[in-house]
């Protein structure tokens, strides 16, 4: 009976966290590549112009030409070595700073989503040797315990709060690079996002004054 009981309860757990990994994995994905096709927009911002940077190599071999053919010809003041010169604007570090790290929680979400399956897996595995059934019972109580001990609920719970954090560094820092571009835009998209942290919050708190409220966020 207790074999059976725990096999059962052992089954819904695995299958919990695999389906949590799934979705994790499906969002991480397509939230990834949305991010990355954004940051191949910015990321230029924050580097020298390519044109420029190549005008100043050509003005610079043509002037050591010249003065191997004896003519002194000097580079114009607008041709410096953009390397040199070049200073990202503020909004252009913050947007591209947002987006990197917004990225990396993202990604790293999908490692620890993909290890999480393997967890799972392994842990039927090591609960259902093939033992008489006393012994059974003392090796799934043995993993039962460290699951426990070992906190693993709060570090599969972890994950979606990874997964928020960085939905809302990649919302800060578009706000900030719709700022940027066009005031209107930045108003409809700011007036949402505002509107989407005020229902987050409230889902957060509801479970705290309603206790058998069915909506819930990871940091409720």
């Amino acid at each position: 009976m207790y074999l059976e009981r725990a096999d059962e309860e052992d089954k819904k757990m695995a299958e919990s966290w695999k389906g949590d990994a799934d979705g994790i994995l499906v969002f991480t994905g397509l939230f990834s590549a949305a991010v990355a096709a954004l940051l191949a927009v910015s990321v230029p911002d924050i580097r020298p112009n390519p044109q420029d940077t190549t005008a100043f190599y050509v003005a610079s071999m043509y002037q050591l030409l010249s003065q191997i053919n004896g003519v002194n010809i000097s580079i114009p003041s607008a041709l410096t070595n953009p390397a040199s010169s070049f200073t990202p604007l503020p909004w252009a570090v913050w947007v591209n700073g947002l987006w990197f790290l917004s990225l990396a929680i993202s990604l790293t979400c999908a490692l620890l989503a993909t290890l999480l399956q393997q967890w799972a897996r392994r842990y039927l595995r090591v609960t259902c040797p093939r033992y008489s059934p006393h012994k059974r019972a003392r090796v799934r109580s043995f993993y039962a315990e460290g699951v426990e001990k070992l906190h693993f609920r709060w570090a599969v719970e972890t994950l979606p709060i990874l997964l928020h954090i960085s939905l809302f560094l990649f919302f800060a820092g578009l706000s900030v690079f719709l700022f940027s571009v066009n005031l209107t835009i930045f108003k409809v998209v700011i007036a949402w996002v505002g509107l989407c942290v005020i229902v987050y919050a409230w889902l957060t708190f509801l479970p705290i004054f309603y206790k058998n409220s069915p909506y819930h966020a990871p940091l409720s």
